[in-house]
């Protein structure tokens, strides 16, 4: 049992044959991801990677049977490719593309929710569920199978909370990175929620950052179902001045809830275990899960 992806996960690539979608999906192919075509309007019939090119989403899920699709468009058609995604019947989109024009979000996202698809992103670093399946960007030598699930807004942070759990000895059922844009797919209370339903999960990191309401959220709904599993959470910018937009577009402060401050202190009062720095998370993991 793992979330979102596994070696079954028939995955697709939206924006194949540009560079950023050769690139990463020649690293998935190595990883070992079940990766069984992609997408390039105008060049479909063609062979890219030793894998069938199609000019539609539909076309290559009828083709294939894909199930999964990870997307590498450029930010002014990517929403449109979201949306294709979905209508074609992708039950888990995973997109990488960052600065996604918001208006375009808000239609992408409730788009694919109708359709019954899953929203990963945008700008966000992917899912892996080691040893099975990389969709996205992340460096797979980092992740290790194990019993920690990983939830981060944040790409680097998930290597490092990776690295971290590997060297206390444990590993990963699966990581997802859940994007810092203002409007993103799977909220971190969704993420949460998937990692404590999934049976071979028996812990959770979780990493946000200042701007938005996400980690209180779940912090509040992790307690609320009866803080099941462990869960070690970290929050980035703690040292954010605010009204001043941290890297990500998401990442500004601007509510009293909105302070690396407060979301630590909002987790704490939910029971989770709060780290001030990342470089704590493998051994705070280890000792709660002792």
């Amino acid at each position: 049992m793992s979330v979102l992806v596994n070696k079954d996960s028939k995955i697709i690539v939206q924006g194949f044959t540009g560079s950023e979608g050769t690139f990463h999906a020649s690293q998935m192919i190595e990883y070992g991801s079940n990766v069984v075509g992609g997408v390039t309007p105008g060049k479909g019939g063609q062979t890219h990677l030793e894998k069938p090119v199609f000019n539609t989403v539909q076309e290559a899920v009828d083709k294939t049977g894909a199930d999964v699709s990870i997307i590498f468009v450029p930010p002014a058609f990517a929403a449109d490719a979201i949306m294709e995604a979905a209508d074609a019947g992708i039950k888990v989109i995973v997109t990488i593309t960052e600065g996604i024009p918001v208006k375009d979000m808000m239609a992408a996202k409730p788009y694919a929710r109708k359709k019954g698809a899953t929203l990963v992103g945008p700008n966000c670093p992917g899912v892996i569920t080691p040893g099975e399946a990389k969709v996205g960007i992340m460096p797979g030598f980092v992740f290790k199978k194990g019993n920690v699930g990983i939830v981060s807004k944040s790409g680097t942070l998930t290597y490092e909370a990776a690295d971290q759990v590997v060297k206390a000895g444990l590993g990963i059922t699966t990581a997802i990175g859940i994007g810092g844009d203002p409007i993103i797919g799977t909220s971190t209370k969704e993420a949460v929620q998937m990692l404590m339903e999934d049976p071979e999960t028996e812990a959770i990191v979780m990493i946000g950052e200042i701007g938005g309401n996400y980690e209180a959220e779940a912090a509040r709904w992790v307690k609320e179902n009866g803080n099941k599993k462990p869960v070690v959470g970290f929050i980035a910018g703690q040292t954010a001045p605010p009204g001043r937009r941290m890297g990500h577009a998401g990442a500004i402060i601007g509510g009293a809830e909105d302070t690396a401050e407060a979301k630590m202190k909002i987790m704490a009062e939910n029971g989770i275990h709060v780290v001030n720095s990342p470089a704590d998370i493998g051994e705070t993991i280890k000792k709660a899960l002792a």
